[in-house]
């Protein structure tokens, strides 16, 4: 198991260091400028596009790139600390078009789209022309266990027509979302299996009986993309909008939460890494009776839990993306929902300390640390709360033990 980067992936992560360090990072204020006047900052945002893709810093999240396709394609491996450096700044990866939900929607197109469904859909999202929203979490039932879903899908004649209530579907609001991927019961017969009642159809965000009805604040933090609740009352979608085949909606979302799990941990720990650093920095100029903060035996010890949580998170991360690289998604099953588990709890221990830290202004706007600790606690419920990822590793590890029940007897020392 070899995590080395090779020469040439080694210096595309320092030309995307470099790129967000002189043409992101200043840009941070006046995005936020935008943001919280309500607008949402495209002005900022597409000029920066059009460097990264002269740059090659295009597409890279997507190993099945084809060659007439734009974008650099990387392994998950490969992917992994760019993604990270990416993370620093939350907005940053609409820059190299390798923001989620569209990464997991263009993953999903390019795996199970029509060739018209790729002309009119997934080209435009390699492009970065328009973004795209994923409609599965659901309200009024516990959205946790996926066959709660209660959307439906119904067939009549050569349409579907679509009903249903859904939210925290993320980049609804945004000016440029044109499609929505939605998941919905397609087979109502009540002995159908439950695995097998869903299919995903695709509707254009302006289908008549579409309506975003709001966008949810997430701890009272309001993203200009949106995470929002979205009606859908009698909608009509024809037949060919349906992705992939009906009845496989359950195969088409976990062959799409893999490697987007992936991507979420390595930005959660570029954030981390940013609060271990701010954390350090303050902590060395800020002096409390006396002495500065780096002096007190606390902070020493916050310091370096935090290095070290950082950098066995890192691993098990590299390990899962590496698994996947080689033997595919569904054998790296159990090790990605290991660091789903661990990048969110990680991330909301290593900003609460570095809050800590900062005092009452770790608490406001004038840092990023109060947005990327509700980010971190966002992370326990998003692609699946943390008590589904425990169940899937204690089920392994039972699943393990009762195949070889018995093997530990000789290790008694009775009788």
């Amino acid at each position: 198991m070899d995590f080395a980067f090779s020469a040439e992936h080694v210096e595309v992560q320092r030309t995307l260091r470099r790129f967000m360090d002189e043409q992101v990072l200043p840009q941070v204020r006046e995005w936020q400028r935008l943001a919280d006047s309500g607008v949402y900052p495209t002005a900022v945002v597409e000029p920066l596009k059009a460097r990264a893709r002269e740059l090659g810093l295009w597409n890279m999240f997507l190993p099945g790139l084809k060659p007439d396709e734009p974008g650099t394609a990387m392994s998950n491996l490969d992917y992994a600390p760019l993604a990270e450096i990416m993370g620093r700044i939350p907005w940053a990866p609409e820059v190299f078009n390798c923001n989620a939900p569209d990464t997991g929607n263009m993953e999903l197109l390019h795996l199970f789209a029509t060739p018209q469904q790729r002309t009119r859909w997934l080209a435009p999202l390699l492009d970065g022309a328009i973004r795209s929203c994923f409609s599965m979490t659901e309200p009024d039932v516990a959205s946790s266990d996926a066959t709660n879903i209660r959307t439906t899908v119904r067939r009549d004649g050569d349409d579907y027509v679509v009903n249903g209530r859904k939210w925290f579907t993320t980049n609804a609001s945004h000016p440029n979302c044109r499609i929505a991927i939605v998941m919905g019961v397609t087979d109502e017969a009540a002995d159908a299996d439950p695995h097998a009642r869903h299919s995903m159809v695709l509707v254009p965000m302006d289908t008549p009986g579409v309506t975003v009805v709001r966008n949810v604040p997430v701890m009272h933090h309001l993203a200009p993309e949106g995470h929002c609740e979205v009606v859908f009352r009698d909608v009509r979608v024809p037949v060919s909008n349906l992705l992939g085949e009906e009845g496989r909606g359950f195969a088409l979302a976990q062959a799409r939460l893999g490697p987007g799990r992936v991507h979420h941990c390595m930005r959660t720990i570029g954030q981390c890494e940013l609060a271990l650093e701010m954390m350090c920095e303050r902590a060395l100029e800020r002096r409390a009776f006396g002495r500065h903060l780096s002096d007190f035996a606390n902070i020493q010890d916050w310091i370096a839990h935090s290095r070290v949580e950082i950098d066995q998170a890192r691993l098990l991360v590299l390990r899962a993306a590496w698994l996947m690289d080689r033997q595919g998604n569904q054998a790296a099953r159990v090790d990605v929902s290991a660091i789903k588990l661990v990048a969110a709890q990680l991330q909301t221990r290593v900003l609460d300390r570095a809050m800590q830290v900062f005092g009452a202004m770790g608490l406001t706007p004038d840092t990023p640390l109060a947005y990327l600790w509700t980010w971190g606690r966002a992370m326990r419920f998003l692609d699946g709360p943390d008590e589904v990822h425990l169940r899937v590793v204690a089920r392994n590890e039972l699943g393990k033990a009762k195949a070889k029940m018995g093997s530990t007897a000789p290790y008694y020392l009775i009788s």
